[in-house]
């Protein structure tokens, strides 16, 4: 069996500081709000989606099947400097309490505040911009290749994926 799937058990090869961020084995959102910069979190859309074909084995699900997806950037002093894309079953009782959550950090519950949360290694790519997640990034701030990372967490063995695609403007504040 042919895996074409772009995820990764190593991460790419990446200048140092953007490596140790992508790397970075706790909460991303913590280890940006500590470099002393303005961190926020900005919702573009949170809802309805569809599953994708690189979601599908993670999730469970059939691909095109329908999910419930939040779409997020987080930015240091106003910059875009990560795309993130949280995707569970739509009628998840585990999980849509915990999306809903508004400009809050997902990490943060993520990290800390659900001791009965499994979380499975850190995957990693470096999306072409086609990708379909590359493509929604792209609408922020477009590159060669996105830099990313995905994990996927299971509370009460519900499965949620969290992807993450570091942006160019990244690098130049970190």
């Amino acid at each position: 069996m042919v895996n074409d799937s772009p995820w990764r058990a190593a991460p790419p090869a990446l200048p140092a500081s953007l490596l140790d961020c992508l790397t970075e084995p706790a909460s991303l959102s913590l280890r940006l709000q500590a470099g002393g910069r303005r961190f926020a979190v900005s919702v573009l859309s949170q809802g309805g989606d569809i599953v994708q074909t690189d979601e599908a084995a993670p999730l469970s699900l059939p691909e095109g099947a329908p999910l419930y997806a939040r779409h997020v950037l987080l930015t240091l002093d106003e910059v875009p400097v990560v795309y993130a894309r949280s995707v569970v079953a739509p009628s998840c009782p585990a999980w849509l309490p915990v999306l809903e959550r508004g400009s809050r950090s997902l990490g943060l519950t993520l990290f800390g505040e659900l001791p009965e949360l499994a979380r499975e290694p850190l995957r990693y790519a470096l999306l072409a911009p086609d990708h379909p997640q590359a493509a929604a990034a792209a609408a922020t701030e477009q590159a060669a290749a996105y830099p990313a990372r995905r994990c996927r967490f299971l509370l009460h063995g519900a499965p949620l994926l969290l992807t993450e695609l570091f942006l160019p403007a990244l690098k130049d504040l970190l």
